[in-house]
């Protein structure tokens, strides 16, 4: 009779428990949480939300990683940490180490889905007085899959002292979740025009569930509007989603094809090695990492100068030991290059692995730019596109402002003549394919953040260079940067109706038809190129 009592007392006590804030009323809740019953522990974690005590958000937050134990023995909360075979003990209000216990003397204190989510919920509450705005939007977007009425009332509050529009905007966009469900129309109504246009999914489901129950037809055709709204958003931003991924692909097929557009363009020569080129970049890449394992920045950023350094003295010693005996004649080449193709990834299968290896992305390049709530830009994929036009700039400027970049645009137009005004030709030929090759090495640094290293991996780049070379203009820059960047987009375009493989082969159909009619492609070269 005295335990009925007891617990009857206690029942009472919570009748409005997010009002409660005295110790008596924490320590009760915390004597609720060792009960068997779900909707007693519910109640416990409002009180315990509100109570305004320090250890607060401690027990809430053991309590949803599994934390928070009961002693058998002395029928007291822990919190407790495995230790080996062993459970390290806390005393939850005192903070007292109580020493160490065997797992079959502790009871964990058990929850549900549904408790699981009003913890989350009540640890958000705790933080909407955080100083950091960035920990306050957390905490009201963590607080939106479990709106109610105190919630609401909760977040009307913070509203008024709150100075972030961030967290002003998602506040607002709670309140209008919690207001929805009211049964006064205007509140509805209200409710309604907050979440038109918003692209949180709560905003999606509340309307879609207000549409089907909505009795009211100013209520439902209002509803109606905000979804319209919506949808037009999002497919908004999913045209952007696709143009970004498509522009991120173009930047990656312009690197790729950028070294090739000048030794193809310059010294028309099929170079099937190309790809094992990027291959060493990124091979690169991976063994400074290993030299510098706890700077993966730093080791980056040093992986391009040398990526560029091996790959351009492997193309300058491809060139001075094969290609030079073969000019003019360009099936030789293309059969000569191949062997070398496979002579280098079984170089890298020997020396270093058969198997793909690790390449780790730094921090700087970790996460996104979270622009709504259906569209994030990758760090990583804007970097790439960044890289991507600084490699095409610095390139540019070598070839337009340096001498040799005016030796390469003399041989490219006129060898003979070249030669007659003194240009050593040889020089300038294997200057190229190095500088070339060295672009190459440099794209395999840019691959390495974006795809698995392995000996394979230039194989899938050196037709896709090619095919971006032709379709641009052999040997034009401004040629190679267009149609990397329009073969990039296009392919992502179609990839949602047609899928990856029927992308590539209708993009692969569609240059071959143009170049029936433009053979030389967008931006035909001028001089030798042109010739022949």
């Amino acid at each position: 009779m005295t335990r009925i009592f007891f617990i009857i007392t206690l029942l009472l006590s919570f009748v409005n428990p997010l009002q409660a804030d005295t110790a008596s009323d924490f320590d009760s809740a915390l004597q609720l949480l060792k009960q068997k019953n779900y909707a007693l522990k519910s109640d416990a974690i409002k009180t315990i939300a509100a109570s305004g005590n320090p250890q607060a958000r401690a027990v809430l937050d053991a309590m949803l990683n599994g934390g928070l134990f009961i002693r058998k023995k002395e029928k007291d909360l822990v919190f407790a940490q495995k230790r080996g075979s062993n459970y390290q003990l806390t005393a939850v209000l005192s903070g007292e180490d109580l020493g160490q216990l065997k797992k079959r003397k502790l009871k964990k204190v058990g929850i549900n889905n549904t408790l699981r989510g009003e913890l989350r919920s009540a640890l958000a509450l705790l933080s909407l007085n955080n100083p950091d705005p960035e920990k306050r939007l957390e905490a009201v977007n963590n607080m939106l899959g479990n709106i109610d009425a105190g919630r609401a009332a909760t977040l009307r509050d913070s509203l008024e002292n709150e100075s972030d529009s961030s967290v002003q905007e998602v506040m607002r966009l709670g309140i209008a979740l919690s207001d929805i469900t009211s049964d006064d129309i205007n509140t509805r109504k209200r409710a309604i025009t907050v979440l038109h246009g918003n692209l949180h999914p709560t905003a999606w489901n509340s309307l879609t569930t207000l549409m089907a129950k909505e009795m009211d037809d100013g209520a439902r055709n209002a509803a109606k509007e905000a979804l319209h709204s919506i949808d037009v958003k999002r497919q908004m931003s999913s045209i952007a989603e696709t143009l970004f991924f498509g522009i991120s692909l173009g930047s990656v097929l312009v690197l790729a094809a950028i070294g090739l557009a000048i030794t193809f363009g310059v010294m028309g020569v099929i170079n099937m090695a190309h790809g094992e080129l990027i291959m060493l970049g990124a091979y690169t890449t991976y063994l400074v990492q290993v030299i510098m394992p706890d700077n993966p920045g730093t080791a980056l950023l040093l992986s391009i100068p040398l990526a560029f350094v091996v790959s351009g003295g492997v193309g300058i010693l491809i060139e001075r030991g094969v290609i030079r005996f073969l000019y003019g004649r360009p099936l030789e080449t293309l059969l000569a290059t191949f062997g070398v193709s496979l002579i280098l990834q079984q170089l890298v299968r020997v020396v270093i692995s058969p198997q793909n290896v690790p390449v780790t992305n730094p921090e700087w390049m970790s996460g996104s730019i979270e622009i709504n709530s259906v569209l994030s830009l990758t760090l990583n994929r804007l970097y790439i596109i960044a890289f991507c036009l600084l490699v095409f700039a610095a390139l540019f400027f070598i070839l337009k402002k340096t001498s040799l970049g005016l030796q390469v645009r003399a041989v490219a137009q006129n060898r003979a003549m070249a030669r007659a005004m003194g240009v050593r030709s040889e020089r300038v030929d294997a200057l190229t394919f190095g500088l070339g090759s060295g672009i190459a090495g440099i794209a395999g640094v840019a691959l390495s953040q974006l795809t698995n290293v392995g000996p394979n991996l230039g194989q899938s780049y050196t037709i896709d260079s090619f095919m971006v070379v032709v379709f641009g203009g052999v040997g034009n820059l401004w040629g190679t940067l267009v149609a990397g960047m329009t073969l990039g987009i296009a392919n992502k375009v179609m990839e949602p109706w047609a899928g990856a493989v029927l992308a590539k082969i209708l993009i692969l159909v569609f240059i071959i038809l143009f170049i029936q009619k433009r053979p030389r492609g967008l931006f035909p070269q001028k001089g030798r190129a042109a010739e022949g």
